[in-house]
Protein backbone atom coordinates (compact mmCIF):
# COMPACT_ATOMS: atom_id res chain seq x y z
CA UNK A 1 0.00 0.00 0.00
CA UNK A 2 2.81 2.43 0.87
CA UNK A 3 4.61 1.66 -2.39
CA UNK A 4 1.42 2.35 -4.36
CA UNK A 5 0.89 5.60 -2.46
CA UNK A 6 4.48 6.73 -3.05
CA UNK A 7 4.09 5.98 -6.76
CA UNK A 8 0.86 8.00 -6.88
CA UNK A 9 2.43 10.95 -5.04
CA UNK A 10 5.41 10.86 -7.41
CA UNK A 11 3.09 11.96 -10.23
CA UNK A 12 1.71 14.94 -8.28
CA UNK A 13 3.30 18.39 -8.46
CA UNK A 14 1.89 19.96 -5.31
CA UNK A 15 1.01 18.29 -2.02
CA UNK A 16 -0.36 19.59 1.29
CA UNK A 17 -0.38 17.92 4.68
CA UNK A 18 -2.21 18.29 7.99
CA UNK A 19 -0.83 17.13 11.31
CA UNK A 20 -1.81 17.00 14.97
CA UNK A 21 -1.07 15.08 18.17
CA UNK A 22 -3.39 12.58 19.85
CA UNK A 23 -3.23 10.78 23.19
CA UNK A 24 -5.07 7.61 24.23
CA UNK A 25 -4.40 5.00 26.91
CA UNK A 26 -1.30 6.84 28.16
CA UNK A 27 0.28 6.86 24.69
CA UNK A 28 0.86 9.76 22.30
CA UNK A 29 0.75 9.72 18.52
CA UNK A 30 1.50 12.11 15.66
CA UNK A 31 -1.05 11.92 12.86
CA UNK A 32 -0.31 13.14 9.33
CA UNK A 33 -2.64 13.25 6.33
CA UNK A 34 -1.81 14.14 2.74
CA UNK A 35 -3.95 16.04 0.20
CA UNK A 36 -3.58 16.97 -3.44
CA UNK A 37 -5.64 17.95 -6.50
CA UNK A 38 -5.68 15.77 -9.58
CA UNK A 39 -4.58 17.87 -12.54
CA UNK A 40 -6.93 16.20 -15.03
CA UNK A 41 -10.19 16.12 -13.05
CA UNK A 42 -9.40 18.94 -10.57
CA UNK A 43 -10.82 16.75 -7.79
CA UNK A 44 -9.44 16.58 -4.28
CA UNK A 45 -7.63 13.40 -3.28
CA UNK A 46 -6.52 12.47 0.24
CA UNK A 47 -4.52 9.78 2.00
CA UNK A 48 -3.34 9.00 5.52
CA UNK A 49 0.44 9.02 5.88
CA UNK A 50 1.18 8.16 9.49
CA UNK A 51 -0.04 7.71 13.03
CA UNK A 52 3.41 7.57 14.60
CA UNK A 53 4.08 6.88 18.27
CA UNK A 54 5.73 9.78 20.08
CA UNK A 55 7.91 9.25 23.12
CA UNK A 56 9.03 11.94 25.51
CA UNK A 57 8.01 15.58 25.66
CA UNK A 58 6.31 17.03 22.61
CA UNK A 59 8.93 19.71 22.05
CA UNK A 60 9.10 21.73 18.85
CA UNK A 61 12.30 20.08 17.59
CA UNK A 62 10.98 16.58 18.25
CA UNK A 63 7.79 17.33 16.30
CA UNK A 64 9.81 18.92 13.48
CA UNK A 65 12.03 15.87 13.19
CA UNK A 66 9.13 13.41 13.20
CA UNK A 67 7.18 15.37 10.59
CA UNK A 68 10.23 15.79 8.38
CA UNK A 69 10.92 12.05 8.56
CA UNK A 70 7.39 11.28 7.40
CA UNK A 71 7.70 13.71 4.48
CA UNK A 72 10.98 12.08 3.47
CA UNK A 73 9.55 8.58 3.83
CA UNK A 74 6.88 9.32 1.22
CA UNK A 75 9.29 11.40 -0.91
CA UNK A 76 7.20 14.57 -0.77
CA UNK A 77 9.62 16.79 1.15
CA UNK A 78 10.06 19.21 -1.74
CA UNK A 79 6.42 19.09 -2.89
CA UNK A 80 4.56 20.14 0.26
CA UNK A 81 3.22 23.67 -0.28
CA UNK A 82 1.73 24.10 3.21
CA UNK A 83 1.12 22.13 6.40
CA UNK A 84 -1.99 22.91 8.42
CA UNK A 85 -1.95 22.50 12.20
CA UNK A 86 -3.74 23.95 15.19
CA UNK A 87 -2.35 26.91 17.11
CA UNK A 88 -0.41 24.85 19.63
CA UNK A 89 2.76 26.61 20.75
CA UNK A 90 4.97 23.60 19.98
CA UNK A 91 3.75 23.39 16.37
CA UNK A 92 3.95 27.16 15.89
CA UNK A 93 7.54 27.25 17.15
CA UNK A 94 8.53 24.21 15.07
CA UNK A 95 7.45 25.90 11.86
CA UNK A 96 8.85 29.24 12.95
CA UNK A 97 12.27 27.70 13.51
CA UNK A 98 12.40 25.23 10.62
CA UNK A 99 9.67 26.42 8.24
CA UNK A 100 10.24 27.77 4.76
CA UNK A 101 8.87 31.20 5.64
CA UNK A 102 11.71 31.64 8.13
CA UNK A 103 14.08 32.24 5.22
CA UNK A 104 12.01 35.20 4.03
CA UNK A 105 12.01 36.67 7.53
CA UNK A 106 15.78 36.41 7.70
CA UNK A 107 16.12 38.05 4.28
CA UNK A 108 13.98 40.98 5.46
CA UNK A 109 16.11 41.34 8.59
CA UNK A 110 19.31 41.37 6.56
CA UNK A 111 17.90 44.02 4.24
CA UNK A 112 16.79 46.26 7.09
CA UNK A 113 19.38 49.06 7.47
CA UNK A 114 18.46 49.65 11.10
CA UNK A 115 19.79 46.29 12.24
CA UNK A 116 22.94 46.12 10.10
CA UNK A 117 26.06 46.55 12.23
CA UNK A 118 28.69 48.54 10.28
CA UNK A 119 31.26 48.61 13.06
CA UNK A 120 34.29 46.39 13.14
CA UNK A 121 33.06 44.11 15.90
CA UNK A 122 34.18 40.53 16.41
CA UNK A 123 32.70 37.89 18.71
CA UNK A 124 34.80 34.90 19.67
CA UNK A 125 33.16 31.53 20.42
CA UNK A 126 34.49 28.11 21.29
CA UNK A 127 34.54 26.02 18.11
CA UNK A 128 33.98 22.67 19.83
CA UNK A 129 30.75 23.88 21.46
CA UNK A 130 29.41 25.04 18.12
CA UNK A 131 30.29 21.77 16.39
CA UNK A 132 28.74 19.66 19.16
CA UNK A 133 25.52 21.67 19.24
CA UNK A 134 22.60 20.23 17.27
CA UNK A 135 21.34 23.18 15.28
CA UNK A 136 18.46 21.27 13.69
CA UNK A 137 19.29 22.61 10.25
CA UNK A 138 18.62 19.18 8.77
CA UNK A 139 14.91 19.69 9.38
CA UNK A 140 13.10 21.24 6.42
CA UNK A 141 9.46 22.08 7.01
CA UNK A 142 7.04 23.72 4.54
CA UNK A 143 5.16 26.98 5.18
CA UNK A 144 2.75 26.82 8.10
CA UNK A 145 -1.00 27.40 8.05
CA UNK A 146 -2.98 27.71 11.27
CA UNK A 147 -6.25 25.79 11.34
CA UNK A 148 -9.12 28.18 10.55
CA UNK A 149 -11.67 26.07 12.45
CA UNK A 150 -9.50 26.14 15.57
CA UNK A 151 -9.28 29.92 15.29
CA UNK A 152 -13.06 30.15 14.83
CA UNK A 153 -13.39 27.98 17.92
CA UNK A 154 -11.36 30.54 19.88
CA UNK A 155 -13.50 33.34 18.47
CA UNK A 156 -16.71 31.58 19.52
CA UNK A 157 -15.48 30.82 23.05
CA UNK A 158 -12.66 33.01 24.35
CA UNK A 159 -13.51 36.13 22.35
CA UNK A 160 -17.28 35.72 22.71
CA UNK A 161 -16.92 35.57 26.51
CA UNK A 162 -15.52 39.12 26.43
CA UNK A 163 -18.99 40.38 25.43
CA UNK A 164 -20.06 40.23 29.08
CA UNK A 165 -17.48 42.88 29.97
CA UNK A 166 -18.85 45.25 27.33
CA UNK A 167 -22.40 45.61 28.63
CA UNK A 168 -23.81 44.97 32.09
CA UNK A 169 -27.34 44.28 30.81
CA UNK A 170 -26.08 41.67 28.38
CA UNK A 171 -24.02 40.10 31.18
CA UNK A 172 -27.01 39.70 33.52
CA UNK A 173 -29.32 38.39 30.79
CA UNK A 174 -26.75 35.98 29.41
CA UNK A 175 -25.80 34.50 32.76
CA UNK A 176 -29.42 34.10 33.91
CA UNK A 177 -30.45 32.43 30.65
CA UNK A 178 -27.55 30.02 30.44
CA UNK A 179 -27.92 29.14 34.14
CA UNK A 180 -31.51 27.97 33.53
CA UNK A 181 -30.49 26.08 30.39
CA UNK A 182 -27.62 24.45 32.28
CA UNK A 183 -30.06 23.28 34.96
CA UNK A 184 -32.15 21.53 32.29
CA UNK A 185 -29.04 19.98 30.72
CA UNK A 186 -27.83 18.72 34.09
CA UNK A 187 -31.16 17.06 34.89
CA UNK A 188 -31.28 15.22 31.56
CA UNK A 189 -27.68 14.13 31.89
CA UNK A 190 -28.05 12.61 35.34
CA UNK A 191 -31.14 10.48 34.93
CA UNK A 192 -32.67 8.34 32.21
CA UNK A 193 -36.07 9.05 33.75
CA UNK A 194 -35.60 12.75 32.96
CA UNK A 195 -34.86 11.87 29.35
CA UNK A 196 -38.04 9.83 29.20
CA UNK A 197 -40.02 12.80 30.49
CA UNK A 198 -38.57 15.02 27.76
CA UNK A 199 -39.29 12.42 25.10
CA UNK A 200 -42.90 11.99 26.21
CA UNK A 201 -43.68 15.69 26.38
CA UNK A 202 -41.61 16.99 23.45
CA UNK A 203 -41.02 13.97 21.20
CA UNK A 204 -37.43 15.25 21.01
CA UNK A 205 -34.39 14.75 23.18
CA UNK A 206 -32.47 17.57 24.83
CA UNK A 207 -28.94 17.95 23.43
CA UNK A 208 -26.26 18.47 26.08
CA UNK A 209 -23.24 20.70 25.31
CA UNK A 210 -19.80 19.14 25.12
CA UNK A 211 -16.88 21.13 26.47
CA UNK A 212 -14.58 19.95 23.66
CA UNK A 213 -16.91 21.07 20.87
CA UNK A 214 -17.97 24.71 21.01
CA UNK A 215 -20.76 24.35 18.43
CA UNK A 216 -22.47 21.81 20.69
CA UNK A 217 -23.66 24.77 22.79
CA UNK A 218 -25.24 26.27 19.69
CA UNK A 219 -26.88 22.93 18.82
CA UNK A 220 -28.18 22.51 22.38
CA UNK A 221 -29.77 25.95 22.39
CA UNK A 222 -31.13 25.42 18.89
CA UNK A 223 -32.86 22.24 20.10
CA UNK A 224 -34.58 24.17 22.93
CA UNK A 225 -35.79 26.80 20.46
CA UNK A 226 -37.03 24.07 18.13
CA UNK A 227 -39.05 22.46 20.95
CA UNK A 228 -40.62 25.85 21.77
CA UNK A 229 -41.48 26.49 18.11
CA UNK A 230 -42.92 23.02 17.43
CA UNK A 231 -44.52 22.14 20.78
CA UNK A 232 -45.02 25.57 22.29
CA UNK A 233 -43.78 27.04 25.54
CA UNK A 234 -46.09 24.73 27.50
CA UNK A 235 -43.81 21.80 26.66
CA UNK A 236 -40.75 23.54 28.12
CA UNK A 237 -42.80 24.81 31.08
CA UNK A 238 -44.00 21.29 31.92
CA UNK A 239 -40.43 20.01 31.71
CA UNK A 240 -39.20 22.75 34.04
CA UNK A 241 -42.00 21.96 36.50
CA UNK A 242 -41.12 18.28 36.40
CA UNK A 243 -37.44 19.00 36.93
CA UNK A 244 -38.21 21.70 39.55
CA UNK A 245 -36.13 24.35 37.78
CA UNK A 246 -37.03 27.93 36.89
CA UNK A 247 -38.86 28.51 33.63
CA UNK A 248 -37.31 30.64 30.91
CA UNK A 249 -38.89 34.08 30.76
CA UNK A 250 -40.05 35.60 27.42
CA UNK A 251 -37.03 37.94 27.44
CA UNK A 252 -34.70 34.96 27.94
CA UNK A 253 -36.36 33.00 25.15
CA UNK A 254 -35.92 36.01 22.86
CA UNK A 255 -32.26 36.17 23.90
CA UNK A 256 -31.76 32.51 22.97
CA UNK A 257 -33.28 33.16 19.54
CA UNK A 258 -30.95 36.08 18.96
CA UNK A 259 -27.99 34.07 20.20
CA UNK A 260 -28.71 31.31 17.66
CA UNK A 261 -29.13 33.87 14.88
CA UNK A 262 -25.81 35.48 15.78
CA UNK A 263 -23.79 32.27 16.10
CA UNK A 264 -25.28 30.52 13.06
CA UNK A 265 -22.91 32.20 10.53
CA UNK A 266 -19.90 30.97 12.55
CA UNK A 267 -21.27 27.42 12.52
CA UNK A 268 -21.78 27.53 8.76
CA UNK A 269 -18.33 29.03 8.18
CA UNK A 270 -16.72 26.28 10.26
CA UNK A 271 -18.64 23.57 8.38
CA UNK A 272 -17.51 24.98 5.04
CA UNK A 273 -13.84 25.30 5.97
CA UNK A 274 -13.52 21.86 7.59
CA UNK A 275 -14.73 20.08 4.46
CA UNK A 276 -12.06 17.76 3.09
CA UNK A 277 -13.24 17.13 -0.48
CA UNK A 278 -14.69 20.48 -1.58
CA UNK A 279 -12.65 23.06 0.36
CA UNK A 280 -9.56 24.81 -0.98
CA UNK A 281 -7.20 27.35 0.55
CA UNK A 282 -8.84 30.00 -1.64
CA UNK A 283 -12.07 29.57 0.34
CA UNK A 284 -10.54 30.96 3.54
CA UNK A 285 -10.60 34.72 2.91
CA UNK A 286 -14.00 34.81 1.11
CA UNK A 287 -15.60 32.84 3.97
CA UNK A 288 -14.14 35.16 6.63
CA UNK A 289 -15.09 38.23 4.59
CA UNK A 290 -18.64 36.95 4.18
CA UNK A 291 -18.80 36.14 7.89
CA UNK A 292 -17.82 39.72 8.78
CA UNK A 293 -20.45 41.06 6.39
CA UNK A 294 -23.17 38.89 7.93
CA UNK A 295 -22.25 40.03 11.43
CA UNK A 296 -22.34 43.67 10.31
CA UNK A 297 -25.86 43.21 8.94
CA UNK A 298 -26.98 41.49 12.15
CA UNK A 299 -25.66 44.39 14.21
CA UNK A 300 -28.27 46.76 12.78
CA UNK A 301 -31.23 44.50 13.61
CA UNK A 302 -30.04 42.95 16.90
CA UNK A 303 -31.59 44.07 20.18
CA UNK A 304 -29.79 42.23 22.96
CA UNK A 305 -26.76 40.56 21.29
CA UNK A 306 -24.95 43.65 20.00
CA UNK A 307 -22.09 43.17 22.53
CA UNK A 308 -21.73 39.56 21.37
CA UNK A 309 -21.60 40.63 17.72
CA UNK A 310 -18.92 43.22 18.43
CA UNK A 311 -16.91 40.72 20.45
CA UNK A 312 -17.04 38.27 17.54
CA UNK A 313 -15.99 40.98 15.09
CA UNK A 314 -13.05 41.95 17.28
CA UNK A 315 -12.04 38.31 17.59
CA UNK A 316 -12.14 37.77 13.83
CA UNK A 317 -10.05 40.86 13.21
CA UNK A 318 -7.52 39.83 15.85
CA UNK A 319 -7.11 36.22 14.67
CA UNK A 320 -7.60 36.60 10.90
CA UNK A 321 -6.42 40.19 10.36
CA UNK A 322 -2.93 39.18 9.19
CA UNK A 323 -4.37 36.55 6.85
CA UNK A 324 -6.69 39.13 5.27
CA UNK A 325 -3.60 41.14 4.30
CA UNK A 326 -1.68 38.15 2.89
CA UNK A 327 -1.35 38.51 -0.92
CA UNK A 328 -0.83 34.76 -1.38
CA UNK A 329 -4.12 33.85 0.32
CA UNK A 330 -5.91 36.59 -1.62
CA UNK A 331 -4.39 35.29 -4.87
CA UNK A 332 -5.59 31.78 -4.02
CA UNK A 333 -9.15 33.12 -3.81
CA UNK A 334 -8.82 35.04 -7.08
CA UNK A 335 -7.57 31.91 -8.85
CA UNK A 336 -10.76 30.03 -7.96
CA UNK A 337 -13.36 30.62 -10.72
CA UNK A 338 -16.10 30.69 -8.08
CA UNK A 339 -14.74 33.89 -6.53
CA UNK A 340 -12.22 35.69 -8.81
CA UNK A 341 -12.30 39.32 -7.61
CA UNK A 342 -15.94 39.48 -6.48
CA UNK A 343 -15.36 38.28 -2.89
CA UNK A 344 -13.96 41.58 -1.57
CA UNK A 345 -14.69 45.28 -1.98
CA UNK A 346 -11.21 46.38 -0.92
CA UNK A 347 -9.28 47.60 -3.94
CA UNK A 348 -5.91 47.29 -2.19
CA UNK A 349 -6.46 43.59 -1.44
CA UNK A 350 -7.52 42.89 -5.02
CA UNK A 351 -4.57 44.79 -6.46
CA UNK A 352 -2.11 43.00 -4.16
CA UNK A 353 -3.54 39.63 -5.24
CA UNK A 354 -3.34 40.48 -8.96
CA UNK A 355 0.22 41.77 -8.54
CA UNK A 356 1.20 38.53 -6.82
CA UNK A 357 -0.38 36.50 -9.62
CA UNK A 358 1.37 38.50 -12.37
CA UNK A 359 4.75 38.16 -10.70
CA UNK A 360 4.45 34.42 -10.24
CA UNK A 361 3.02 33.82 -13.70
CA UNK A 362 6.10 35.48 -15.20
CA UNK A 363 8.45 33.18 -13.31
CA UNK A 364 6.57 29.88 -13.63
CA UNK A 365 4.84 30.14 -16.98
CA UNK A 366 5.88 27.61 -19.61
CA UNK A 367 8.95 26.38 -17.70
CA UNK A 368 8.71 22.94 -19.26
CA UNK A 369 8.54 24.44 -22.75
CA UNK A 370 11.57 26.65 -22.08
CA UNK A 371 13.63 23.68 -21.00
CA UNK A 372 12.95 21.91 -24.28
CA UNK A 373 13.29 24.94 -26.53
CA UNK A 374 16.71 25.90 -27.92
CA UNK A 375 17.48 29.59 -28.40
CA UNK A 376 20.35 32.05 -28.62
CA UNK A 377 21.74 34.06 -25.76
CA UNK A 378 20.01 37.21 -27.03
CA UNK A 379 16.58 35.54 -26.95
CA UNK A 380 17.27 34.17 -23.49
CA UNK A 381 18.38 37.56 -22.17
CA UNK A 382 15.87 39.92 -23.80
CA UNK A 383 12.96 38.35 -25.65
CA UNK A 384 11.58 35.82 -23.24
CA UNK A 385 10.84 38.06 -20.23
CA UNK A 386 8.97 40.50 -22.43
CA UNK A 387 6.94 37.82 -24.19
CA UNK A 388 6.17 36.06 -20.93
CA UNK A 389 5.00 39.28 -19.32
CA UNK A 390 2.67 40.01 -22.21
CA UNK A 391 1.40 36.45 -22.42
CA UNK A 392 0.75 36.20 -18.68
CA UNK A 393 -1.12 39.52 -18.71
CA UNK A 394 -3.29 38.39 -21.63
CA UNK A 395 -4.01 35.05 -19.95
CA UNK A 396 -4.93 36.67 -16.62
CA UNK A 397 -7.23 39.21 -18.30
CA UNK A 398 -8.90 36.42 -20.29
CA UNK A 399 -9.42 34.36 -17.15
CA UNK A 400 -10.98 37.27 -15.24
CA UNK A 401 -13.24 38.16 -18.20
CA UNK A 402 -14.84 34.70 -18.36
CA UNK A 403 -18.26 34.44 -16.75
CA UNK A 404 -17.97 30.72 -16.02
CA UNK A 405 -17.61 29.89 -12.33
CA UNK A 406 -16.83 26.18 -12.57
CA UNK A 407 -13.41 24.66 -11.95
CA UNK A 408 -13.29 23.39 -15.54
CA UNK A 409 -12.48 26.96 -16.61
CA UNK A 410 -8.90 26.42 -15.41
CA UNK A 411 -8.29 23.89 -18.20
CA UNK A 412 -8.43 26.77 -20.71
CA UNK A 413 -5.55 28.64 -19.05
CA UNK A 414 -2.53 26.44 -18.43
CA UNK A 415 -0.39 28.90 -16.45
CA UNK A 416 -3.36 30.06 -14.36
CA UNK A 417 -4.23 26.43 -13.66
CA UNK A 418 -0.71 25.56 -12.55
CA UNK A 419 -0.52 28.50 -10.14
CA UNK A 420 -4.06 27.84 -8.88
CA UNK A 421 -3.19 24.24 -8.07
CA UNK A 422 -0.10 25.37 -6.19
CA UNK A 423 -1.95 27.93 -4.05
CA UNK A 424 -5.17 25.96 -3.50
CA UNK A 425 -3.80 22.50 -2.75
CA UNK A 426 -3.53 23.24 0.97
CA UNK A 427 -6.50 22.92 3.32
CA UNK A 428 -7.61 25.84 5.53
CA UNK A 429 -8.41 23.48 8.44
CA UNK A 430 -6.83 20.41 10.01
CA UNK A 431 -10.13 18.55 10.43
CA UNK A 432 -8.82 15.71 8.22
CA UNK A 433 -6.29 14.83 10.91
CA UNK A 434 -9.04 14.82 13.53
CA UNK A 435 -10.97 12.34 11.40
CA UNK A 436 -7.86 10.16 11.29
CA UNK A 437 -7.80 10.12 15.09
CA UNK A 438 -11.51 9.30 15.19
CA UNK A 439 -10.83 6.18 13.12
CA UNK A 440 -7.84 5.38 15.33
CA UNK A 441 -10.11 5.52 18.37
CA UNK A 442 -12.29 2.79 16.85
CA UNK A 443 -9.23 0.54 16.57
CA UNK A 444 -7.41 1.52 19.75
CA UNK A 445 -10.11 0.51 22.24
CA UNK A 446 -9.70 -0.33 25.91
CA UNK A 447 -9.70 -4.05 25.18
CA UNK A 448 -6.92 -3.57 22.61
CA UNK A 449 -4.84 -1.10 24.59
CA UNK A 450 -1.77 -3.39 24.45
CA UNK A 451 -1.63 -3.42 20.65
CA UNK A 452 1.81 -2.53 19.31
CA UNK A 453 2.14 0.98 17.91
CA UNK A 454 3.37 -0.31 14.54
CA UNK A 455 0.40 -2.68 14.24
CA UNK A 456 -2.02 0.10 15.13
CA UNK A 457 -0.52 2.39 12.47
CA UNK A 458 -0.56 -0.37 9.84
CA UNK A 459 -4.19 -1.27 10.53
CA UNK A 460 -5.22 2.39 10.47
CA UNK A 461 -3.42 3.15 7.20
CA UNK A 462 -4.84 0.04 5.53
CA UNK A 463 -8.32 1.06 6.68
CA UNK A 464 -8.09 4.64 5.42
CA UNK A 465 -6.08 4.06 2.22
CA UNK A 466 -8.29 1.43 0.63
CA UNK A 467 -7.94 2.91 -2.83
CA UNK A 468 -4.16 2.42 -2.73
CA UNK A 469 -4.34 -1.27 -1.88
CA UNK A 470 -3.69 -3.65 -4.74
Amino acid sequence: MKMTLVAALDKVKFVATTTDCWSAHQKSYLGVTCHWIEEASLERRSAALACKRLRGSHTFDMLAGALDDIHCQYKIRGKVVRTTTDSGSNFVKAFHMFGAQNDADEAEDEADPEIIDLTDHRDYHEASAILDEDSGLEYQLPPHQRCACHLLNLVATTDAALAESMNETYKRLSRATFAKCQAIWNKTGRSHLANEVVEDKCELQIIRPNATRWNSTYLAIERIIRIIDEKGEDAIRSICEEFKVKMLSPAEVAFLREYCTTMKPLVKASNILQSESTSFMGWLLPVIQQLLSKLSRLETSSKTCVPLIRALQNGLQKRFGAMMEDPELAAAAVLLPKFKTSWTDRADVTEAALTYIRQHLETTEHESEDQQRESSDEDEFFSRPISRRLQSAVELDGYLACATDTMELLHSFSAIKNLSLKLNTALPASAACERLFSCAGLLFTAKRSRIASVNLENQLLLKLNKRFRK
